[in-house]
């Protein structure tokens, strides 16, 4: 196996515990290997940090799956991890539905799964996972017999690490549209061609988060993508709930989703752009009780996050003069460049932009299957935040 060793001054943050190591990270180098091969690294003085798989056409070189020199790295060790991960979730509750594998969080880089009722998606979104996707989707196959099982990897990120975009069946083909519950509603589910997985497990902790402030209310969601929340609104007794979206394919799904919960005579579904809409609709006048706000990711690099920051900003000021005095706003990012603390100051000057005063209620960030290292910063993406409009 080959050898690698860090850098004198800037390995610490691996030592320390984050399982990514970069390029100008790694020094010295003693034996041969292929990409997707497992590794070992060193310190520069020579004692054993960990191993994991390597890639020289990622800028991430080297992902650390294990800090046991002992452990093998082979079928029963993904296994073994697998296992550790759903026995989590079950503690914790995650049982229907959840996000069973997050990637470094459980101690499996770049690998994302996710169980929807007996239903698995999968995602290997670096060479070295890759390579043991048969291996995972065996040991998947025994631990949960599941119905069916499929890969999302048609996403961008893997053209950095040298892999093709692809989707499809890791198991017995089945009907890619499925029917899950979450906190006693029913959701269309589309597997095959949703976004990113087929649906936002993360949030499904926070839609409980609104009950108490949308009884009652005038309900506006902009960006509603299948209109999770926006179908939690109703459920928790909102007068009206209109939800917009850019996506004729989203807001379609959203009205099967209203209808298939009984809530037609409450939501309305729109497929407008929602960044316009906000904007005419301030200047007209207009006014919710509570505005929901839960835009896509804005940029996945750091030359764009100032470009991120002036987006968040100004589709908050506009939500917030949507909003009547002493209403509410829930806002969410899911863009991992912008930290929360960045989050909450980018909210802080919509609201004096706005000329409205904020009494927060709620600050949250993922639900709890998506577990978040303190040693590994990137996987605490997801902020949420609900405060009064005064």
């Amino acid at each position: 196996m080959a050898k690698f060793f860090l850098r004198k001054k800037i390995g610490d943050r691996v030592v320390n515990g984050h399982p990514w190591i970069f390029a100008n990270e790694l020094g010295d180098s003693e034996g041969e290997y292929a990409a997707g091969d497992v590794v070992e690294v060193y310190s520069y003085n020579g004692s054993f940090v960990g191993k994991g798989y390597i890639n020289p056409a990622s800028q991430i070189r080297i992902r650390l799956l294990s800090r046991d020199k002992a452990e093998q790295i082979n079928e029963e060790f993904f296994y073994k991890r697998l296992l550790k991960a759903w026995e989590y979730r079950q503690q914790i509750g995650y049982v229907e539905n959840c996000r069973l594998v997050f990637g470094e969080a459980d101690e499996l880089p770049a690998l994302i799964i996710d169980k929807f009722n007996d239903y698995l998606v999968l995602q290997t979104l670096a060479l070295g996972v890759d390579r043991w996707k048969s291996a995972i989707v065996a040991a998947l196959n025994k631990i949960f017999s599941p119905k069916g099982i499929y890969e999302r990897n048609d996403v961008p990120v893997r053209e950095l690490e040298g892999l093709p975009q692809q989707k499809g069946f890791l198991s017995e083909p089945f009907d890619t549209q499925i029917i899950l519950r979450e906190n006693g509603l029913k959701f269309h589910v589309d597997i095959e061609n949703g976004q990113k997985t087929g649906y936002f497990l993360d949030q499904q902790d926070n839609r409980r988060a609104i009950q108490h402030i949308v009884k009652g209310a005038d309900v506006l969601e902009a960006f509603c993508y299948t209109g999770t929340f926006s179908l939690h609104a109703a459920h928790y007794g909102a007068k009206s709930v209109l939800g917009l979206d850019i996506s004729e394919h989203a807001v379609n799904t959203a009205r099967r989703n209203a209808t298939l919960n009984g809530f037609d005579d409450v939501c309305t579904f729109d497929a407008v752009n929602a960044f316009d809409v906000l904007k005419q609709w301030g200047k007209e006048g207009k006014k919710y009780d509570v505005v929901m706000l839960d835009p896509p990711a804005f940029t996945k690099s750091r030359e764009n996050i100032q470009k991120a920051i002036t987006g968040y900003k100004e589709i908050n000021l506009r939500g917030m003069k949507l909003t009547r005095p002493g209403g509410f706003l829930v806002t969410a990012s899911c863009t991992n460049l912008v930290d929360p603390t960045l989050f909450l100051k980018t909210i802080d000057m919509a609201a004096k932009d706005a000329r409205r005063k904020l009494r927060q209620v709620s600050w949250q960030t993922q639900a709890s299957d998506h577990p978040i290292l303190w040693h590994v910063p990137n996987t605490q993406y997801l902020k949420f935040l609900i405060v009064q409009v005064l």
